[in-house]
């Protein structure tokens, strides 16, 4: 399985330095497909599986060289903040975000939050980044892992 997520993450790698890109980009890319491909892999056996990986690839690759054009590190870094402070807001607080260098803002919500099937504490979010005027939403969920550290797992 983890062998299926290399091949298809070092093919978009490939793809990625073919194309007429920016670091921001390429790097948005890159890692748009590895977390795609990693969600992708949860889905399906087999075939079914394979396409799955493919399918989650070729949209994170996509939706990571749409934000990654316009994020820079000091907007990743004011992204990662928020996420952080997220973990341990109340269900429903907004937590917001910008970056006055480069315009771009954003907010991270926690929507839900319980107890995975192996009892690990998990929070649903949404993320809203606003870049260049435009909005673009992601959902997912993140669980706290024994070490006290938190994964994203969806």
């Amino acid at each position: 399985m983890k062998m299926k997520i290399v091949a298809v993450a070092m093919t978009a790698l490939v793809l990625a330095g073919c194309a007429d890109t920016g670091p921001k980009q390429g790097v948005g890319t890159v890692a748009g497909a590895i977390g795609g491909a990693a969600l992708g892999s949860q889905f399906g056996r087999g075939t079914g599986n394979v396409a799955a990986i493919a399918a989650g690839t070729l949209l994170g690759a996509f939706l990571g060289s749409e934000v990654g054009k316009s994020l820079d590190a000091a907007d990743r870094q004011q992204v990662d903040r928020a996420q952080a402070r997220a973990y341990a807001a109340p269900v429903g607080e907004r937590i917001t975000w910008n970056n006055p260098q480069s315009g771009n803002s954003g907010y991270v919500v926690p929507t839900r939050e319980g107890t995975s099937a192996n009892g690990a504490y998990c929070r649903e979010f949404q993320n809203t980044i606003v870049v260049g005027g435009k909005t673009e939403q992601a959902y997912g969920n993140a669980c706290r892992q024994p070490d006290g550290s938190w994964k994203v797992t969806q």
